[in-house]
């Protein structure tokens, strides 16, 4: 029996809802770097420098902070594209998450942190989620907390990943 994900009379599938699925017999390639390059071009982003990370590990912005304010419309269509590449980049989960915070008043920093994701998406927009296919179906989970940590509001950061055998699933 083959793991293969099937569609009568229309052959391997290749897109579903926007991600793209690549099969084989050894494993299964989510991802939307189709998408992911449309928006690099949609906002600007195909000439700026690369970075490593999609958030600046040091960033110390809060809703009321000074600075020039941005237009809102720009800066929510961003966050609403990233949000919906969330689907197959958890990598980038967190940043949009936060960045999605100051969507009511976005100022000149906030949308400097929305376009350090796109300039790190630009670096790797192949990324997606792999599933090999393998018989082991030991279900586990890994969490992490750090209390007060957010340099924002001081309040506790956690957060969960679930694993099937070795596939991300939540």
């Amino acid at each position: 029996m083959t793991n293969k994900f099937k569609m009568s009379m229309m052959g391997e599938m290749n897109f579903f809802l926007g991600l793209q699925v690549k099969q084989t017999e050894e494993e299964i390639l989510i991802n939307q770097s189709k998408y992911t390059k449309e928006l690099i071009n949609k906002f600007r982003a195909q000439h700026m420098k690369t970075v490593k990370i999609p958030m600046n590990t040091n960033w110390k912005v809060d809703p009321g902070s000074e600075g020039k304010s941005v237009s809102p419309t720009k800066y929510r269509e961003i966050i609403g594209s990233l949000f919906y590449l969330t689907a197959s980049r958890p990598d980038i989960s967190f940043a949009v998450g936060v960045c999605a915070r100051y969507q009511s008043n976005p100022k000149e920093a906030h949308m400097d942190a929305a376009r350090r994701i796109l300039r790190y998406l630009k670096g790797i927009p192949n990324v997606g989620l792999w599933y090999p296919s393998d018989d082991n179906l030991k279900l586990s989970g890994y969490s992490d907390s750090d209390f007060a940590e957010c340099k924002i509001d001081r309040k506790s950061i956690s957060g969960t990943c679930q694993f099937l055998g070795n596939k991300l699933i939540s």
